[in-house]
């Protein structure tokens, strides 16, 4: 009996591979179906041929590499900034009663505001440069991971603490090696989130007055009428995302082993 579901587990499970393996070409030859089909207006829906050809001519003009590393520059600068700062001030708000009284009732009311709210006057505070940029990716990416971390800290266990307490271990140490650890798993799916949220806090950041940028690439094209631009940059935004996604859920997978 057990043999027999073991070789069902199995059959399912090389079906769901292949079904994954599947699920991206067969997106595409639709979408190649239907554009063509003259169902829909192919300037405005062109098919992926067309789209390919656009982000070919796009790598060859030498834009392309120019805009992928202002925006990873963007992404990647305000992700540390932003989950360097969520990560402390949660271990603080959720440890230190006081600190969180202080800090946590304004985190809260300032964290459903959505970066894209903060364009016009983040053009007034910094202009056109890098540091109102890098302020709404990091204003994205904080508050995800300052509530992981405030909540991850409060579901340590309190006997852990007051154990490490008595046998003498210093605050700075306590707050290293306990409540950290045991709050890790719960910062890094914070983490996990926010390296997500830090792409679609890209798209508000290069609005914000880019000269270079895969969002802001996208935003020339659409004024031009380049559709076929404008959807390859989204799929270039989509897969950075998606590598990006996946590259830290393996690392965290190895760092993170006891979760």
């Amino acid at each position: 009996m057990s043999v027999g579901r073991r070789s069902r587990a199995n059959a399912a499970g090389r079906l769901s591979v292949l079904v994954g393996v599947l699920s991206v070409p067969t997106f595409v030859g639709v979408w190649e179906l239907i554009a063509r089909s003259r169902i829909v207006n192919a300037v405005l829906f062109p098919p992926p041929s067309t789209v390919a050809v656009a982000v070919l001519d796009w790598i060859h003009s030498g834009q392309f590499f120019g805009d992928l590393s202002a925006s990873l520059f963007r992404v990647t600068a305000g992700f540390l900034i932003g989950a360097t700062g969520g990560i402390v001030l949660g271990v603080l708000t959720g440890e230190f009663r006081l600190v969180s009284s202080l800090l946590s009732p304004l985190f809260h009311i300032l964290r459903p505001i959505p970066p894209i709210a903060f364009v016009p006057i983040v053009i007034l505070w910094f202009g056109l440069s890098e540091a109102g940029k890098l302020f709404l990716v990091v204003w994205g990416v904080f508050f995800t991971v300052w509530l992981a971390t405030h909540i991850g800290v409060r579901k340590v266990d309190r006997g852990l603490i007051r154990a490490a307490l008595m046998l003498g271990t210093p605050r700075r140490q306590m707050l290293s090696e306990i409540v950290l650890l045991g709050a890790l798993p719960y910062i890094v799916v914070g983490l996990r989130t926010a390296v997500s949220i830090s792409f679609y806090t890209l798209v508000a950041a290069e609005l914000a007055g880019a000269f270079a940028g895969i969002v802001y690439r996208i935003e020339i094209a659409q004024q031009n009428m380049q559709t076929g631009q404008v959807m390859g940059g989204l799929a270039a935004l989509g897969l950075l995302s998606f590598v990006a996604d996946r590259s830290f859920a393996a690392i965290a997978e190895r760092a993170v082993w006891w979760r």
